[in-house]
């Protein structure tokens, strides 16, 4: 199984010449185009599995399911990643980060509890905070009682581009999850 990201899945054989602006990204690849419809997935088409065997293959019902549920995140992961990247020019994870600062409501928020909400690292986050202050999408704020902590805010040019990338993620949603 490969392995999961927010911001990328690792495939064999995958191209790995790094993305114009996200110098840790993958670029995307021809494979990259055609999402598995993962109820149809089979061992048939997967090298080096059994034939008789499926993706989520365990006596245990659980253990069942939990793989199934990681090949679904790692396909809509992957599909997410390749259409915001190829139509918006960015990945999952600044998409991520765009959406949830917006779904706020506030001004700020604080990179701590954005880390949290989206399930990075505090590393990850900081990476791609990094790519979108770069870009012009954020700005970096210090908190002006506790320098330790820092805020997040959205700029104009974050709004514009949240608003013409929202679409096609829930375009893509609506399309591998249902």
């Amino acid at each position: 199984m490969s392995k999961l990201s927010t911001t990328s899945v690792d495939r064999p054989g995958a191209h790995k010449a790094p993305r114009p602006g996200h110098p840790d990204l993958p670029a995307p690849t021809a494979a990259d185009a055609a999402v598995p419809d993962i109820a149809s997935h089979t061992a048939d088409d997967t090298p080096g599995r059994a034939a008789d065997s499926t993706p989520h293959a365990t006596a245990d019902p659980l253990v069942a399911e939990w793989r199934k549920l990681l090949c679904v995140h790692a396909s809509v992961s992957c599909a997410l990643e390749n259409e915001l990247q190829k139509r918006h020019g960015i990945g999952l994870s600044e998409f991520e980060t765009l959406d949830r600062l917006l779904d706020t409501g506030s001004e700020k928020y604080r990179m701590s509890e954005l880390a949290e909400d989206i399930h990075l690292s505090q590393s990850a986050l900081s990476r791609t905070v990094a790519r979108l202050e770069k870009d012009g999408l954020v700005e970096r704020d210090l908190c002006d009682f506790d320098r330790r902590a820092i805020f997040i805010c959205v700029t104009d040019q974050g709004r514009a581009t949240h608003a013409a990338a929202a679409p096609t993620h829930r375009e893509v949603l609506e399309r591998t999850l249902h």
